[in-house]
C-alpha cells in the first residue's frame, strides 16, 4: 500500500475521533456548566478546557481576554478557522476520504460524505444554541456508525491496521484530555496529591465524566460502589477492558503496529511497547501520588511523539 494511502486513512480515523472527543469533551464541560456555582467557577471550567486543548492563544487572538460559554462553544464547534472544531475536524476526515475513495468500501464512503452534508444543516439557525447537547450526541452518533462501517465492510489488510492506529491514538490523546479537563477545572494545580482528591468531590460531575466516555454502566459493573475520583481514574486510565482507557488504546495501537511492522519501525515499536508496559504494571495509586495532571500531561507528550515515530516510519511527512 503507498504511504500516500495508508496517510490518507490514517488521518481520516484520526480526525473523525476527533470530532467525537471534541463533542464528548465539549458536552461534559457544558452538562458541568448547568449545575449550581458561581460565574466565577463556571468561567474557570471553560478556560480550562481551552488550556488543556490548547486552544487558549488561538481563542484570545479571536475574541479577546472574556472566556465566555457561548464563544467558546462556537469556537470548538463551528469556527472553521480553529483547525480543532469539530466542523474542521468532519471536513478533514470527508476530504482525507474523498482522496482515497477507490480504497473505501461504497459504504463507508457514504457514511462519512452524509455526515458532512448534513453538519451544516444542523448549525443553522439557533437550534444548536437552544440544545448543544443534542448536537453533541449526533456527532457522537455519526462517529459510531463511520466506525462500525467501517469495521463491518474493510478488508482486514494494512489499511484496516492504520485506520484502528489512527482512532486509538486519538482516542487515547482525548480521553487523558478529558479527563484532564475535570481535574484542571476542580482542582489547583498545587493541590494534586491524591489525599486532595479524596476530600470533596461533587458526584454529579464524575458521574459526567464517566457518562460521557460511555462507562457510567460499566463503572457500577465493575465497582459497585460509590463514585470516587480514584476510581474514575483508574477505570479510564489502566482498566485494559474498558474502551475508551489508555491501556486498552495502547494495547489497540501496539497489536495494530504490530502487524504493520518493517525494517524501519523497530525503534518505535520498542517505543510503543514501553509505553504500553508502563500502563500494564502501574498502578493507581502511584500516579496519584505522582500527581494526576502530571501524569496525564507527560502521557499525552509521548502519544504524540508515538503519532510522529508512525509518520516517519510509515506515513508521507506532513503537518495535518
Amino acid at each position: 500500500m503507498l504511504s500516500r494511502t495508508a496517510d490518507h486513512i490514517f488521518w481520516m480515523s484520526r480526525y473523525t475521533e476527533r470530532a467525537e472527543n471534541t463533542a464528548r469533551i465539549l458536552d461534559v464541560n457544558y452538562q458541568t456548566s448547568l449545575l449550581p456555582q458561581s460565574s466565577v467557577e463556571a468561567q474557570k471550567g471553560w478556560e480550562g478546557l481551552l488550556v488543556i486543548s490548547e486552544l487558549m492563544p488561538a481563542y484570545k487572538k479571536k475574541y479577546g481576554k472574556e472566556i465566555t460559554s457561548r464563544n467558546v462553544l462556537d469556537f470548538m464547534v463551528k469556527d472553521e478557522t480553529n483547525p480543532s472544531s469539530i466542523a474542521s475536524c468532519l471536513r478533514a476526515a470527508r476530504e482525507n476520504a474523498r482522496a482515497v475513495r477507490g480504497s473505501l468500501t461504497t459504504e463507508y464512503w457514504e457514511t462519512q460524505n452524509q455526515t458532512w452534508l448534513e453538519l451544516p444543516r444542523l448549525l443553522k439557525g439557533n437550534a444548536f444554541d437552544r440544545d448543544p447537547s443534542q448536537f453533541f450526541e449526533w456527532v457522537k452518533f455519526r462517529s459510531h456508525l463511520s466506525r462500525g462501517v467501517a469495521i463491518g465492510t474493510m478488508l482486514r489488510d494494512e489499511l484496516y491496521n492504520f485506520y484502528r492506529m489512527g482512532t486509538f491514538l486519538e482516542r487515547a490523546d482525548n480521553t487523558a484530555r478529558l479527563l484532564d479537563v475535570k481535574y484542571h477545572a476542580a482542582y489547583n494545580d498545587k493541590t494534586s496529591d491524591a489525599g486532595s482528591m479524596d476530600e470533596d468531590y461533587d458526584f454529579y460531575e464524575w458521574s459526567g465524566i464517566l457518562r460521557s466516555v460511555s462507562a457510567f454502566e460499566v463503572y457500577r459493573k465493575v465497582y459497585r460502589d460509590v463514585i470516587t475520583p480514584v476510581k474514575v481514574a483508574e477505570l479510564l486510565v489502566l482498566r485494559a477492558d474498558m474502551p475508551r482507557s489508555l491501556q486498552n488504546c495502547i494495547n489497540e495501537v501496539v497489536n495494530n503496529l504490530n502487524v504493520v511492522a518493517n525494517d524501519l519501525s523497530g525503534e518505535t515499536l520498542r517505543y510503543a511497547g514501553k509505553l504500553r508496559a508502563d500502563l500494564q504494571f502501574a498502578r493507581i495509586d502511584e500516579i496519584l501520588e505522582l500527581g494526576l495532571h502530571a501524569f496525564l500531561t507527560q502521557f499525552m507528550d509521548r502519544v504524540n511523539g508515538l503519532g510522529i515515530r508512525i509518520s516517519n516510519d510509515f506515513l508521507v511527512p506532513a503537518s495535518n
